[in-house]
C-alpha cells in the first residue's frame, strides 16, 4: 500500500450516485410530469402495486370462468367430493417400511413418517403389492386393499362402521295413507270418500 488507510483517504468501493430529484422545474430535465407521462392510471400513485391478475378494472380472467355450484368452498369440508378428511395410505409404503407380522397402527405409522399425525382420519388404498403379514388397524380400508391384505394372511380392522349407501327417494310416487282402522282401505289424495 503507497498510503496508509487514514480518515483523510477513505472513500466508497463504488461511486455514490445521487437519487433522481423530480419535480424541481422544467431545467432540471424531470419537471412537469416527473417522468410519469400525461394522464392515466400509471400517472397515479400507487400504480406500481398492482395484485397478481389485477386487469385495469376489467373482470379479471379468474372472475370470468365458470363457477363450480355447490358445497366445494373451504368452510364447506369435507362436503365436497373434491375434498377430503382421511390420510391416504398405500399398501406398497406398508410392503417397504414393515417386517412380517408387524402390528400396523396409527402411531407405527406415525413412526416410519407415513402420517403426521393421528388428527385426520387414515385410510388404507390397495395401490402396490402386499406379501408380508400384517395386521393393519385404520379408519376405513378400500375393497382392493382389505382383499390384498387378508389374501397375504394379515387382518383388517377399521376403527370406523361403513357408511351405509343411503336409499334414494323415488321421484314421482304419490304418498299413500295407512288404514286407520281395521277394514278401511288407503285411498289417494285426489279420491274423496263419502
Amino acid at each position: 500500500m503507497a498510503d496508509d488507510l487514514n480518515l483523510s483517504s477513505l472513500q466508497p468501493a463504488a461511486a455514490r450516485r445521487d437519487r433522481k430529484r423530480v419535480g424541481r422545474g422544467l431545467g432540471s430535465g424531470k419537471g412537469r410530469y416527473s417522468g410519469r407521462g400525461v394522464k392515466g392510471q400509471k400517472a397515479r400513485s400507487g400504480s406500481r402495486k398492482m395484485r397478481p391478475g389485477f386487469e385495469g378494472g376489467q373482470n379479471p380472467l379468474y372472475m370470468r370462468l365458470g363457477k363450480q355450484r355447490g358445497p366445494y368452498s373451504k368452510d364447506a369440508m369435507p362436503m365436497g367430493p373434491h375434498r377430503t378428511s382421511t390420510q391416504a395410505v398405500n399398501l406398497r409404503d406398508l410392503e417397504e417400511r414393515f417386517d412380517d407380522g408387524a402390528d400396523v397402527a396409527l402411531e407405527a405409522l406415525i413412526e416410519v413418517r407415513l402420517i403426521k399425525n393421528t388428527r385426520t382420519d387414515v385410510k388404507i388404498l390397495g395401490t402396490g403389492e402386499l406379501t408380508k403379514k400384517l395386521n393393519v388397524t385404520a379408519h376405513a380400508f378400500s375393497a382392493g386393499a382389505r382383499r390384498k391384505i387378508e389374501a397375504a394372511g394379515g387382518t383388517a380392522v377399521s376403527l370406523r362402521e361403513p357408511a351405509s349407501p343411503k336409499r334414494r327417494k323415488r321421484r314421482g310416487a304419490a304418498p299413500t295413507r295407512q288404514p286407520k282402522e281395521p277394514g278401511e282401505t288407503p285411498t289417494s289424495e285426489g279420491e274423496q270418500t263419502e
